[in-house]
């Protein structure tokens, strides 16, 4: 009791009349009976001046914010008195939306805190306060003032004009971090918070001659994305945002942070509205299905064939092999997803099969290869005595280490294909929080991994093989193809980078060295019968492409007036009223090889790309490329093949699916015509 007649007390002395301090007393006018208004202030003998504004509304009614949004004018004050350093403190405000309309502002009661610089001489402060409040109707009301600076300010004026600084939002201390990024019309902002989301705001200083919709709030986790169209006002062009600096006040639970971020002109990821859980299932699929990819299944096939050279089959030793190569897949995966977590934690592009843009990366892995080609043609067999030698075996040892490492050369192989399912969550997990990224990407090694580990659980299944024979001489050989065949597409994918003439050169040497082996090992007469056969079937390849030339060259060549790929060129198509197909590829990508000749070589597709109003636009990532990076990064995409069809009647934009499908493209191309 007694603190609430001390706390009544202090009120009553703040609130005294005007005579007994620098009080304006409650202002009213006759031309609007909703609104009342007060002034206190606290001098110096510096000439600076703390001054509180109180307003109080009927309820129903409201004022604007320093930006009042969509509609609305903030309070201002026309001073009479020569004022310097004007420092206005905007408590947290409120959105208020009617009829479509959003604007940013306070109802109730609301005390602004405002500083100021008055001449030492100065004994009075004048000015005319202009509000404006709103309901059904607006009114715009002046409230002239005069403050006498000879009095002193209310007993406790320190505890008023603490309290109403400590509305203000914060300038620090609320987000962990925050970007902005704009492009054509859109902006995001994304905000990360520790504590988590609950009912998040934003408030945007808004530039001039410029229009915000109301935000559209996302949270993912500690994450916010806030997405805003932005015109002119008019209805007109979308002005541009991007290198410029935005104001704005993210506000939740009672707290808030006054901001400014400079504009990016590359979009925050969206947040997916995949949920984790369709994430770890498109994962595990798409884990799955990468075991079926040209790139993979070499190295399966191996896997199973070296299950045959076991005598016995013993459960144990089956179920060990086959574990040891699933943890070699599991950790390559985990491996995997540390480089996107130190790429996205540099600002750096992440993407899936980017390391097969370096060239010396496609050499080791050309090198690898062939090894294990060698081993297969049985030019050389590893079979180390001690342990620590035999942790480093491959595929010709007897411990486990080298079926480890043939889960590790099983992944870094399919890291080249895209798989259905597999771009979806790979663009899940690089836009979610670093603890989702690892969940997914574990789940991907488990899903590739499941072949291996259902003959690890149930090693019977090896039994199911024919016995062994000499027939499994004959099929190292056919495996020991299938890897030489992965080692020359490998030495292929390095003619953007050293020249065809090299790249030749060097399969021209790789064969002539496995002919020297064969010749070695095997002896002269076969060394003559492979000689042979590699030369009728190079021979039979080059006379059989000369012969059916005119069958096979019409159909499979590619027509398509193709243009450098950039924002600019697809903005340029839309306003000429055109449709716009995207191909973002790359030499090492095995599923944007399939598009190719599967979808896109063909008649059909030709003749629709071809049309006068298709703008057909290709990326080539083959190489590192900044500009391809942004590219895939504005569309939340982290894998190619990327293919977008946009239109007037598809303005944002579809994304087909990565594996494309003939008759789904020409459909979105038609339904991107008004």
């Amino acid at each position: 009791m007694y603190l609430f007649i001390r706390a009544l007390a202090l009120s009553l002395c703040l609130w005294l009349p005007a005579a007994w301090a620098a009080d304006s007393g409650w202002l009213k006018s006759p031309q609007n009976e909703h609104a009342q208004v007060r002034l206190i202030a606290e001098p110096s003998t510096n000439g600076s001046v703390r001054l509180l504004l109180d307003v109080q509304l009927a309820e129903g009614w409201k004022t604007y914010w320093r930006s009042p949004g969509e509609g609305g004018v903030a309070p201002t004050i026309q001073w009479q008195t020569p004022v310097e350093n004007l420092t206005w403190g905007w408590p947290i405000p409120q959105r208020f939306d009617v009829s479509g309309i959003s604007t940013q502002g306070y109802h109730g009661d609301t005390v602004f805190p405002l500083t100021l610089q008055l001449p030492t001489a100065e004994r009075r402060l004048q000015g005319i306060l202009t509000l404006s409040t709103c309901s059904n109707v607006c009114v715009l009301t002046d409230f002239p003032f005069d403050l006498d600076l000879t009095q002193s300010a209310p007993q406790n004026f320190d505890h008023a004009f603490t309290q109403a600084m400590g509305s203000l939002p914060l300038n620090e201390g609320m987000i962990d971090s925050a970007q902005a990024g704009y492009h054509n019309g859109e902006l995001r902002i994304s905000a990360i918070r520790t504590e988590g989301w609950q009912k998040p705001e934003i408030f945007f200083d808004v530039p001039e001659e410029t229009s915000f919709s109301k935000p559209k709030i996302q949270i993912d986790g500690d994450r916010l994305l806030a997405t805003v169209q932005v015109t002119d006002g008019w209805e007109g062009s979308s002005p541009d945002l991007s290198g410029q600096n935005l104001s704005l006040v993210l506000s939740d639970g009672g707290l808030a942070q006054q901001t400014t971020l400079k504009v990016s002109d590359i979009l925050p990821t969206s947040i997916s509205s995949l949920g984790l859980g369709s994430a770890i299932l498109f994962a595990l699929l798409g884990g799955l299905i990468l075991n079926l990819m040209p790139c993979v299944l070499p190295v399966l096939a191996m896997k199973l064939g070296s299950v045959l050279q076991l005598q016995n089959r013993e459960r144990t030793v089956v179920r060990r092999q086959f574990l040891a190569s699933a943890t070699g897949i599991l950790v390559s995966f985990w491996a995997l997803a540390g480089l996107m977590t130190a790429l996205r934690l540099s600002q750096q592009a992440v993407g899936w099969g980017i390391q097969f843009q370096n060239p010396w990366f496609i050499g080791l892995m050309v090198l690898v290869t062939a090894i294990f080609s060698a081993n297969l043609f049985g030019f050389f067999s590893i079979n180390l005595g001690s342990n620590t030698s035999t942790r480093l075996a491959t595929a010709g040892g007897q411990g486990y280490g080298g079926h480890f490492w043939q889960g590790v050369f099983a992944t870094l192989l399919a890291t080249p294909c895209s798989a259905p399912f597999l771009g979806t969550a790979l663009a899940f997990a690089l836009a979610a929080p670093l603890t989702d990224l690892w969940v997914v990407f574990s789940a991907l090694g488990i899903g590739m991994s499941l072949p291996w580990l259902l003959i690890a659980a149930f090693p019977i299944v090896a039994r199911l093989l024919p016995k062994p024979g000499a027939w499994m001489n004959r099929l190292r050989v056919v495996l020991g193809l299938m890897m030489l065949a992965s080692s020359l597409w490998l030495i292929s994918l390095l003619v953007t980078h050293i020249g065809i003439s090299i790249v030749l050169s060097l399969i021209g040497a790789l064969l002539l060295i496995l002919l020297v082996l064969t010749g070695i090992h095997y002896g002269r007469k076969t060394l003559f019968i492979w000689g042979a056969v590699l030369l009728l079937t190079t021979g039979a390849i080059l006379a059989t492409g000369a012969l059916t030339a005119n069958y096979w060259r019409s159909p499979m060549t590619d027509n398509v007036q193709w243009q450098p790929l950039s924002e600019q060129a697809i903005t340029q198509a839309l306003q000429e009223n055109k449709r716009v197909f995207i191909d973002v590829t790359a030499d090492w990508c095995v599923t944007c090889k399939a598009n190719k000749y599967n979808v896109l070589l063909r008649d059909d597709v030709q003749r629709a790309l071809n049309q006068p109003d298709v703008v057909a636009l290709r990326g080539d990532w083959t190489r590192p490329s900044p500009e391809i990076s942004q590219f895939l990064q504005k569309r939340g995409v982290a894998a190619v093949p990327f293919n977008q069809i946009y239109g007037p009647g598809l303005p944002n934009g579809e994304v087909l699916s990565p594996l494309l499908d003939r008759q789904t493209l020409l459909e979105t191309l038609s339904n991107a015509k008004e």
